[in-house]
């Protein structure tokens, strides 16, 4: 986020749900918070993925989306390799935690260019849950 004020909430939702788990109505509206503020931020992606973050939570109770696949250089010569998925899965409450600490550092830090795709691939994760 670009402000403070955004940061600081973010950085207040980590540390509770790393305490406490995925408390869905504190955090709902914990995320309808933060979305406000990416709106006066006028950033279209990020409003768009805490929205459908917020939602995903209302409608299943936890949060179902893992962290976006890591790609694997297979080993070889790299023109003719294919690169290999490394595919994540969520299994435990302690992986859907992870999974929305991830999601949230992602939105903390969004100009980095690599997190904007994963913010891109979250979104079309939560689009097609």
């Amino acid at each position: 986020m670009q402000t403070t004020e955004g940061n600081k909430l973010i950085e207040k939702i980590q540390k509770e749900i790393s305490k406490s788990g995925i408390s869905q109505n504190k955090l709902i509206e914990q995320l309808r918070e933060l979305r406000e503020i990416a709106l006066k931020e006028e950033d279209p992606t990020l409003t768009k993925v805490i929205r459908l973050t917020y939602e995903h939570l209302a409608e299943h109770g936890t949060f179902n989306i893992p962290i976006p696949a890591d790609e694997l250089v297979a080993e070889g010569d790299e023109e003719d390799a294919e690169a290999e998925m490394m595919i994540n899965s969520i299994e435990t409450d302690e992986d859907r935690v992870e999974s929305l600490n991830y999601l949230l550092s992602l939105m903390h830090d969004r100009e980095n260019p690599s997190n904007r795709q994963e913010l891109f691939e979250y979104r079309d994760a939560l689009k097609n849950y």
